[in-house]
């Protein structure tokens, strides 16, 4: 009987598994939707049952496929949206919803954290999207709840409990609550202190640690009878650097999904880059990564299609965008249509077009949608090469990397070697991997990786293009600033 490890993506709009052998090959897979809840603007969150049971349901869908036919599950590990607040009692029962990574109800929260440490926690930049602020929010303005809770855990964290057991957080999200010191990797408990927060802090242990086996009970539930070992998981930007081979000192993922990210590996835990660069521990043993963060990345194009190509598919929409010149004919657009993480770090800001004139064609709006999108990128790259980090090749992967147009586009703009891959599985590869490291299927996670993951094409930098690029790109640095008080303004007024 063959084995098997899964990987399990724990998602804002699914839940996906894939089941991938000891030769690195993804041979089934599953999908399940989740919903999500938005009760009032800025708010966004989740049953953290349904995480749960939409994995259970994904996990009984993989295994009665043909496919799977003497194959054996040996093992699991996750990938998981990060930040999300999940309050647990002392009988580690949900005491509420669960809030989430795209909830931005806790400005006033956030405010409140600069004024007692300052711009930055511990590396990172206070904004609403971290846990802290979510825990502070709860217990201001839920103090019922408040003083229900035992425990927080994060959204792959209380799926894992589930199926285990057992309680733990892994290091590469627990980074990401701004309670976590990546320099000692532990809890930074004197400010939980400052803000009365009580003992409410999980164990940790690395993403690759074994936490258990999946219960009796959860694998009867299953119709499974052999044992499954678990291990912790990471949180989804790791594992998608993971699962890219992104594991080494100075390589750098380009990720262009509804959000957009850049994140370089480094072994520095002593940088702090400013300009909202988030600074995370990796899945990979005893590496971190800095990241910067698009809010509306592919949520850009997909607005863009879904308000002024209705008609057109993406593939036409870059066809579109391929047909216009350098810079858009002139036109200029900020992908700020939901406000903006790096490097401005605010809520508020909304996008622009900015330039259009009688002769602003339809393939000019597509172009500057994706020329907008992607200096947006550049911009982190931009702030990391300041601070030392060397970034000469990147891997792209998501919706980026579907078109050789963007990807020339991308190695233009960024002035560097960007490669693509031959099979794109996203963040489950980077779980399954973690759970075949875990098993000893492999000595070491480079191992792992060459078995797991194969490059495909590379595209290398126009220099002259590059040029014409960076000429556009020192003006739509100034959008921001020339537009933040008007987009202000209008939101006042609406």
């Amino acid at each position: 009987m063959e084995q098997v490890v899964l990987g399990i993506d724990i998602g804002t709009s699914s839940v996906k598994i894939i089941a991938v052998n000891k030769s690195g090959h993804v041979i089934e897979q599953s999908s399940i939707p989740l919903k999500l809840s938005q009760p009032y603007i800025g708010y966004s969150e989740q049953d953290p049952e349904s995480w749960v049971e939409a994995v259970k349901e994904g996990i009984k869908k993989l295994i009665n496929t043909e496919t799977m036919t003497n194959k054996r599950i040996s093992a699991l590990s996750f990938s998981g949206q990060m930040h999300g607040l999940v309050p647990l009692d002392k009988t580690y029962q949900p005491i509420r919803n669960a809030i989430l990574w795209n909830d931005t109800r806790t400005t006033k929260q956030c405010e409140e954290l600069e004024n007692k440490f300052g711009k930055t926690l511990l590396n990172n930049p206070i904004l609403e999207g971290f846990t802290l602020p979510k825990l502070l929010w709860m217990k201001q303005n839920e103090p019922n709840y408040w003083q229900q809770l035992e425990v927080f855990l994060l959204p792959k964290d209380y799926v894992r409990y589930r199926l285990t057991g057992h309680i733990a957080m892994e290091y590469s999200d627990a980074a990401g609550t701004l309670l976590f010191n990546p320099k000692t990797n532990d809890w930074e408990k004197e400010i939980g202190d400052k803000l009365e927060l009580g003992d409410i802090y999980p164990p940790l242990v690395q993403s690759h640690s074994y936490v258990g086996n999946v219960t009796e009970i959860v694998k009867k539930e299953l119709n499974i009878k052999e044992d499954i070992a678990v291990f912790a998981g990471g949180a989804d930007n790791a594992c998608g650097a993971l699962g890219s081979g992104v594991i080494n000192e100075g390589q750098t993922l380009c990720s262009i999904g509804t959000s957009g990210v850049i994140l370089s590996c480094t072994t520095n835990n002593q940088v702090d880059y400013g300009h909202n660069i988030h600074f995370f521990k990796h899945a990979m043993p005893n590496m971190s990564y800095a990241m910067g963060v698009t809010l509306s990345a592919g949520h850009s194009l997909n607005w863009l299609k879904e308000k002024l190509f209705k008609a057109y598919s993406f593939d036409e929409i870059l066809n579109f965008a391929e047909k216009s010149t350098i810079g858009a004919n002139g036109l200029l657009f900020s992908p700020y249509i939901q406000g903006e993480r790096t490097p401005h770090g605010d809520a508020y800001i909304r996008g622009s077009f900015i330039g259009i004139n009688s002769n602003t064609e339809e393939a000019d709006f597509a172009r500057a949608t994706v020329e907008g999108i992607t200096y947006s990128l550049y911009e982190s790259i931009v702030y990391m090469r300041e601070n030392g980090r060397h970034i000469d090749e990147i891997i792209s992967i998501g919706g980026g990397a579907r078109s050789s147009f963007w990807l020339q586009m991308q190695a233009d703009i960024f002035n560097t070697q960007v490669t693509a891959l031959k099979y794109e599985e996203g963040p489950g590869v980077g779980a399954a991997m973690l759970a075949a490291y875990g098993l000893g299927w492999f000595n070491t996670m480079q191992a792992c990786a060459e078995t797991f993951i194969a490059l495909g094409e590379t595209y290398k930098p126009n220099i002259e293009n590059h040029k014409k690029y960076k000429q556009y790109f020192e003006i739509y640095k100034n959008i921001y600033a020339q537009t933040k008080t008007i987009t202000e303004n209008l939101l006042k007024i609406n």
